[in-house]
């Protein structure tokens, strides 16, 4: 009661001070016409309200991810970029690789905690410990999904009887092989490689009886649809490249395919904490520099061996694994350069149709030409026997018919050795 009773004057004593102070400052707030040092801070106001305004207009709301572990367990949710930074830790930037505007590239990018994957129409982050999946409810996703629930849970309990009736964890032999990581990016690879194989089968199954069309017949509409064909292969190489590339450029580096490696950094990171745990709770203090400089050898020592004890072997895993998946790339790009080669023995085929028929075309017009001059020189002759000149023929009776077929048949013997002429000198064909 003495303590609360205490307080009381204290209280009362703020409360007196309180309008005091507001008397103080009536004055400057009621005058006739508005203080300058008020109107600008108004304006400052309403110019830093109007910008933070824009900038939450700028700002793009929650998008939708899932969640998946390494039990099996899935989740959807609704993040903001913040909350995804700080649960898989990495930069803002590499959000961005998974934005709309770099959704055409190809990307597998390592971090400290995370693995940022882009490849196709999977945009995902991948941790030690779980997946985040964006944009899930996509139709291009939904196969991915299905594959991780059928590859996932990497791990099985099995119950032992060693007297205590104590639940062990016993790791499946996927897990022994490939961590993780290494099997949602397995995972990843094959539905990419997948999906890009069933577009290239797609293409062949459309393109091969459309060139043939266009083999038998070269029209409008078979050229159109040539075209169209031709379009959608240079998208389509383009994107199994990208991806090609990609594998390529990781194969090419180990020190890249090493920090792929999320649950080796997860295991030094979980010895370094031991180390520093053990050495706190013994109570081992370095006496003097050289002690020092003995404990962070050894400690550093500790540290390479544990790294040569998983680099090696695990890039060689996965080297195998981006090598198979390689070498399937391959294969779907080598299937697709042969369509393009048909389409190319196509069109040099189209061609020497075209080219056939304008030499022929050009043969017929030389006949012509040749035909026509005969047809000229008979013209010739009857318009120089219509003119009104004296001539004995006139008053010679049944001359007409002899004369025209006299002068015809002197044009087709004039043709004939034209022609012979042009054959002669292999102007046409014989």
């Amino acid at each position: 009661m003495g303590k609360r009773s205490g307080k009381k004057p204290i209280a009362s004593l703020l409360r007196k001070l309180r309008p005091s102070k507001r008397s103080d400052s009536s004055p400057l707030q009621t005058s006739g016409r508005p203080s300058p040092i008020n109107s600008s801070t108004e304006a400052t106001t309403a110019a830093v309200l109007g910008a933070g305004a824009k900038n939450i207009k700028k700002k793009t709301g929650p998008r939708l991810w899932m969640r998946f572990d390494r039990t099996g367990q899935s989740e959807i949710l609704e993040c903001d970029k913040s909350v995804i930074i700080r649960r898989a830790g990495i930069p803002a930037r590499d959000l961005r690789i998974l934005g709309p505007v770099f959704s055409q590239s190809s990307n597998i990018l390592a971090r400290e905690k995370a693995i940022v994957v882009n490849l196709e129409h999977i945009r995902a982050i991948v941790t030690a410990e779980e997946i985040l999946i964006l944009d899930p409810l996509c139709q291009e996703v939904l196969p991915f999904i299905d594959q991780l629930r059928q590859h996932v849970p990497l791990k099985t309990t099995t119950r032992a009887d060693d007297g205590e009736n104590q639940e062990t964890e016993v790791p499946s032999q996927a897990e022994r092989e490939l961590p993780f990581e290494f099997q949602v990016l397995e995972v990843t690879l094959e539905v990419v490689c997948s999906s890009l194989g069933s577009s290239v089968t797609d293409l062949e199954r459309e393109a091969y009886p459309v060139l043939d069309e266009l083999a038998r017949n070269v029209s409008t509409k078979n050229l159109e649809r040539v075209r169209s064909l031709k379009s959608i292969l240079t998208r389509l190489f383009a994107r199994i490249q990208k991806v090609r590339d990609e594998i390529e450029h990781l194969l090419d580096d180990n020190e890249d395919m090493s920090d792929l490696y999320l649950t080796r950094k997860q295991i030094q990171n979980q010895q370094l904490d031991a180390l520093m745990a053990g050495g706190t709770s013994n109570g081992i203090v370095p006496a003097g520099a050289n002690m020092g400089r003995l404990n962070s050898n050894r400690y550093q020592r500790s540290i390479s061996i544990a790294t040569s004890m998983y680099s090696d072997n695990d890039v060689e895993d996965l080297e195998m694994l981006l090598e198979a998946y390689f070498m399937q790339l391959d294969g779907i790009r080598n299937r697709i350069l042969s369509v393009r080669e048909y389409i190319d023995d196509t069109e040099d085929y189209v061609n020497i149709q075209l080219d056939n028929q304008r030499n022929e075309l050009i043969q017929l017009q030389l006949i012509l030409t040749m035909a026509s001059c005969a047809i000229a020189l008979s013209m010739l002759i009857c318009g120089a026997f219509s003119m009104n000149i004296q001539s004995s023929l006139y008053n010679t009776t049944n001359v007409f018919g002899p004369f025209i077929g006299g002068t015809l048949s002197g044009c087709f013997v004039i043709f004939l050795i034209m022609l012979a002429y042009a054959r002669w000198n292999k102007l046409l064909d014989p």
